[in-house]
């Protein structure tokens, strides 16, 4: 039996508005005593009344949901940051909706369409490519968006990252101080920021050191990808002393390749990679990545989104945009061995 405010009412002998407003949290707004909120309040304790979600939503005009889409749930670094969000999300009392568009830009738009249509109080995104007309389709509907790790930066929307470069360039000086001057880069998806960003902190780093040897190779954050390409790497006439993955899904398809071609990594191949996740540790031997904060990541991103919610509709101007970079750390295991 679904309790209602009129059960509550009739049980009590006060007003049906009464009844809303003392439990809308308005109680002494309107002057309603304390005596007769507390009387309200325990008849709805002891009756069990649950608020009927839908009409609050309806009388708030919000949803009180929010959506997620997010390139891949098979990448662990991608499902970590849905689970932060999501943790943090229940108690504001927020339900979340997340979708995997598997890293292609044309299920993000039917993603995009589909949260529109759900009528939901804002977008978190960690977007696929560079196309930007179906993510300019929620600014022009004042939809509240933020981008977390990966973003574009000629729009006007608010973004939460790692330092990709920064995190690159160190990894690179970390396995030149090891002697290592031949380094070569297994990168993901050309024109996605954040191996742009990494792809460039490689190169400063091999630029400023005056290394000679420089290779990059690769199209996808995927297990194949990083694969394929080391299989292709080790064909080379002058072959790395290193190599440097670009995501730990890229890393294990290296290691997968090396372990083929009788390679031990770090006694004839040091690796290297970008994510840290946590089975890095358990490998056969354990590979220094680069740790991204992806919990403090994810709850920035969620602050700034839900001040934007908050916001929407009380002032003329959009909120400012804010631009968040966050420095990895660099997470020193066995992979690399020192080349005199």
């Amino acid at each position: 039996m679904n309790i209602t405010i009129k059960d509550i009412s009739e049980n009590i002998g006060v007003s049906l508005t009464t009844v809303s407003r003392v439990l809308s949290g308005v109680a002494e707004k309107y002057r309603i005593s304390a005596k007769t909120a507390s009387k309200v309040l325990a008849e709805a304790e002891r009756l069990g009344y649950v608020p009927n979600q839908a009409a609050v939503n309806l009388r708030l005009k919000k949803s009180f949901s929010i959506g997620l889409i997010l390139p891949s749930l098979a990448n662990p670094f991608f499902s970590t940051i849905a689970s932060v969000v999501n943790k943090v999300l229940q108690p504001k009392g927020y339900s979340l909706l997340v979708l995997d568009c598997d890293d292609d830009e044309a299920a993000e738009v039917e993603a995009v369409n589909h949260l529109i249509s759900r009528n939901i109080d804002g977008v978190l995104m960690i977007p696929s490519g560079k196309n930007k007309v179906h993510i300019e389709k929620l600014l022009k509907l004042n939809l509240p968006v933020v981008f977390v790790d990966r973003y574009l930066k000629e729009l006007p929307i608010s973004f939460v990252s790692t330092n990709h470069f920064e995190g690159a360039y160190a990894m690179v000086e970390y396995l030149i101080s090891c002697g290592h001057k031949r380094i070569a880069c297994i990168q993901g998806k050309h024109h996605v920021m954040s191996n742009e960003e990494r792809v460039h902190g490689y190169k400063e780093a091999i630029s400023k050191n005056k290394l000679n040897y420089e290779y990059v190779g690769g199209n996808s954050f995927t297990m194949e990808d990083g694969y394929l390409e080391t299989k292709l790497l080790l064909q080379q006439r002058e072959k790395p002393t290193a190599i440097f993955a670009l995501s730990d899904t890229i890393l294990l398809g290296v290691l997968k390749a090396l372990k083929e071609d009788g390679y031990d990594v770090p006694t004839d191949m040091s690796v290297v990679s970008f994510d840290n996740s946590i089975y890095l540790d358990y490998l056969s031997c354990p590979i220094t990545s680069i740790s991204q904060p992806i919990s403090e990541i994810s709850q920035m991103s969620i602050r700034l989104l839900l001040d934007k919610v908050d916001k929407k509709g009380k002032e003329d101007t959009l909120p400012e945009k804010q631009e968040v970079l966050i420095s990895p750390a660099v997470i020193y295991r066995k992979s690399v061995k020192e080349v005199v």
